[in-house]
């Protein structure tokens, strides 16, 4: 009996034993968490928006993108004072395409002396200023009624 003893107390031994080495090797199995990643640094990307423009004695274009990144063409008729304005817009064959924007005759445009201006200094100001010195040619008086209209905040 004395000799089962001994081989049961060694059985648990080597059960209690093989117990703690699993213990050991599952805790050094898990690794301690990584230390914390710094967020990536910010990129700036520099975003580049290419215009162009380009006239003859006859027309003047001009090319731009909008804030939707297509891309805008403005065509001035300078004989028949006209403006049209194109969109164009690339990607997929569904969304590709040229849309007209819209036209409309300028000739009265600019025949305005300013509308919608919120410079410091309105068209008749200004002009009456450089008629008061001498700096127009032939030294012409100031101009007629104001053409701004009641749109104009500053007289």
């Amino acid at each position: 009996m004395a000799s089962l003893l001994r081989a049961h107390s060694s059985g648990w031994l080597l059960v209690a034993g093989l117990g703690l080495c699993a213990l050991g090797m599952a805790r050094s199995a898990v690794q301690a968490p990584p230390p914390a990643q710094q967020p990536p640094k910010t990129q700036i990307v520099p975003v580049t928006t290419a215009a162009n423009a380009d006239s003859n004695n006859r027309m003047i274009a001009v090319t731009g993108t909008d804030i939707t990144g297509a891309s805008i063409l403005y065509l001035v008729d300078t004989v028949n004072n006209r403006l049209a304005v194109y969109q164009a817009q690339g990607g997929a064959d569904g969304s590709r395409g040229i849309s007209f924007i819209g036209a409309r005759r300028i000739d009265l445009d600019m025949q305005l002396d300013g509308w919608n201006d919120r410079s410091e200094w309105t068209y008749k100001k200004l002009k009456d200023e450089f008629s008061k010195k001498g700096l127009l040619p032939g030294n012409a008086a100031a101009a007629p009624a104001d053409r701004n209209s009641s749109s104009e905040s500053k007289q």
